[in-house]
């Protein structure tokens, strides 16, 4: 047992910088005199508006992290969830609703996503599916890939809004965004990507992306539980999923969490500062630990990563270990003073085989072997160094 936990598992949630703890602290605090830095943004009196002077600030710099032209395309939310779901449900719908009055025949609608995204994004267009859309969802090759080819050949005139993600939380894969967002474009359909691995590992801009939507995560750049964004670009057709009080410019209701914004906020400055070097360091961890396992003869990498490729995010090693199933490689590594995961922490109680590996045309036995190694901005390369030296002790367990 180590005397420190090595943890290896950013893609399920990441610690926080300090800068984003930094920024919090004055909304921490107890007692009346808090409520002068913690007032309701929408409130008219003094706290209120240096809460809203805070929570503006936020959306600011948030905007200038993910590149989008204005401050009032970012809505913050309560998580990546939500964003996903607004977005899904929220554009299919009003696009819907759009199209419905202006057409004098029949339609209906059309959603295209993948087989391999996030449960936010497939359990609403699962439930766009029963409410009457057409839904299709495409098939990654065996990297875990969307080809703009299957897009084409899958939109249709009655195709109102294509949803991909920007990189796969467990094989890693980047995908073409801006081509897939043309494409999508070309047929009149709006496009959303689910955004949330890759800011912070590769350079992002929704605006270099040409989408009309992304969702985005706070704890998994080093920022708290509980807040998420949702771009959406100007002027996009939007149904919002929560109704109240019409905060968020009537996009989403409730009253915001500005301290949760600030370190959002404070969050993504750090994560997308200098990200190119960033990239290239993780990478070397990620090659490295690509290399090393496969010299294990029961060990094998889950997809083709080539050293140096801007193809997969440089944090996530995906491996199948023969004959030891994702529960108890996890628990070994765990009493071993590694913390790493078995697949997406979304369906870690899962005793199904992975989901994006079967996908991807990797067998329902061999999928049940998936061991997902994640780092980030607090790992080394002696914490990959230490992770490997207790390979052998997780392979041969009785010894």
């Amino acid at each position: 047992m180590t005397n420190r936990c090595i943890y290896m598992d950013y893609a399920a949630t990441s610690p926080m910088v300090p800068e984003a703890l930094e920024a919090m602290q004055p909304y921490l605090q107890a007692g009346p005199a808090s409520i002068m830095d913690d007032g309701n943004p929408n409130s008219l009196s003094a706290p209120g508006r240096a809460a809203f002077k805070a929570l503006e600030k936020a959306r600011a710099a948030l905007a200038s992290c993910i590149g989008a032209p204005r401050p009032d395309e970012v809505i913050f939310t309560s998580g990546a969830t939500e964003a996903d779901d607004a977005a899904v449900m929220g554009i299919a719908k009003a696009v819907h609703e759009a199209r419905e009055k202006s057409s004098s025949g029949t339609f209906k609608p059309h959603v295209i996503t993948t087989q391999i995204e996030h449960p936010a994004v497939r359990k609403p267009a699962k439930a766009l599916e029963r409410s009457g859309f057409d839904v299709t969802y495409l098939k990654p090759d065996r990297d875990g890939f969307i080809s703009v080819q299957a897009l084409d050949e899958a939109l249709t005139d009655e195709t109102v809004l294509v949803s991909i993600q920007l990189a796969n939380s467990e094989v890693g894969s980047v995908q073409a965004i801006r081509q897939l967002a043309e494409a999508a474009h070309a047929r009149g359909a709006l496009f959303h990507t689910d955004a949330v691995q890759g800011l912070g590992k590769v350079p992002v801009s929704v605006r270099d992306l040409e989408v009309d939507a992304a969702s985005f995560s706070a704890h998994k750049i080093g920022g708290p539980y509980g807040v998420g964004a949702l771009y959406l670009k100007s002027r996009t057709p939007f149904a919002p999923l929560l109704l109240g009080g019409g905060q968020e410019g009537g996009r989403r209701s409730g009253t915001q969490n500005v301290c949760g914004a600030v370190g959002f906020a404070a969050a993504a400055n750090v994560a997308t500062q200098d990200v190119e070097s960033e990239q290239a360091r993780l990478m070397q961890i990620r090659d490295a630990l690509y290399s090393r396992l496969s010299s294990f003869s029961r060990i094998q990498s889950a997809v083709d990563c080539p050293e140096g490729s801007l193809d997969f995010l440089p944090n996530i090693v995906c491996v199948l270990i023969e004959g030891i199933e994702s529960q108890t490689s996890v628990l070994r590594f765990d009493s071993l003073g590694i913390a790493l995961s078995g697949g997406s922490a979304c369906s870690s109680g899962s005793l199904n085989p992975s989901r994006v590996l079967t996908a991807c045309g990797i067998g329902a036995d061999e999928a049940q072997t998936e061991c997902r190694i994640s780092f980030g901005r607090f790992t080394e390369m002696e914490d990959a160094n230490a992770l490997l030296e207790a390979v052998p002790k997780v392979l041969d367990w009785r010894r």
